[in-house]
């Protein structure tokens, strides 16, 4: 039963969701909003396909320069539904799954301030896994854009002209399967969950590569006493081998 419940605590640490805001400034604590928000499933740190993609009505004013940024304007988000008419939604989408962000302590900032707003509890800092930290840890001095980033690593970015939340979450989702090891990893580790630790011995033949070949019977090690007679023979007819020379005559050459 102890075994039982262990697997069952690995298969949900696998499910990880990785998000990311847009808002109207830099500091909820001056009045900023959250305008909206792109969440990411990831199970075994492959993208399942599900997400949480909501745009808020901040019910203030957006600041040009912001807008400059992802492109949301005043009127887009006027029709929108509050955050406190999806803060339900949002957390049984996030359930007590790991949340990952690119700087995310400014994230984790506005959603826990939006949820204050709403008179709810705040999303515990201990479930934030933050990729600036990683990308610091893993490329000392490079810059840690996600722009930068994604160059470094190869993922295309080509079709992100503004911030959006959602798609700079796809693109953060790709990062950070690279910044932890590559989707290899994640994909072993799913097999090997699927399959248990006993490997099956069908499986295994069915993977061997199969070659036809004739089959020729092994050469023997050691010279026969008529291919030493030969060899003998093809030595005697060599006309002043390096061999038989004297040091002196060898000088000479």
């Amino acid at each position: 039963m102890l075994a039982s419940h262990a697997g069952e605590a690995h298969k949900i640490s696998m499910r990880e969701i990785v998000f990311d805001t847009e808002t109207t400034g830099l500091d909820p604590r001056n009045g900023d909003r959250l305008v909206e928000i792109g969440c990411i499933e990831l199970v075994n740190r492959v993208a399942t396909g599900n997400v949480f993609h909501v745009y808020f009505n901040p019910d203030r004013n957006m600041p040009a320069e912001a807008e400059a940024v992802h492109g949301l304007s005043e009127a887009f988000l006027s029709d929108k539904e509050r955050f406190r008419e999806r803060a339900q939604d949002f957390l049984d989408f996030i359930g007590d799954s790991p949340l990952i962000a690119h700087n995310a302590g400014f994230d984790f900032g506005f959603i826990n301030a939006e949820l204050e707003f709403c008179g709810r509890e705040p999303v515990c800092t201990s479930r934030m896994i933050d990729t600036v930290a990683l990308a610091r840890k893993k490329h000392p001095g490079a810059k840690l854009s996600l722009d930068a980033l994604c160059s470094r690593y190869g993922i295309d970015r080509s079709h992100r002209t503004l911030h959006g939340a959602l798609l700079d979450a796809e693109l953060l989702a790709q990062l950070y399967v690279e910044l932890t090891g590559g989707r290899q990893i994640g994909l072993e580790l799913a097999a090997l969950e699927g399959a248990g630790t006993q490997r099956d011995d069908r499986q295994v033949a069915a993977n061997v590569v199969q070659i036809d070949r004739p089959f020729r019977e092994p050469r023997p090690h050691s010279a026969s006493e008529e291919e030493i007679a030969a060899h003998k023979a093809f030595i005697a007819g060599l006309s002043d081998p390096i061999w038989k020379l004297g040091a002196a005559s060898l000088r000479s050459r």
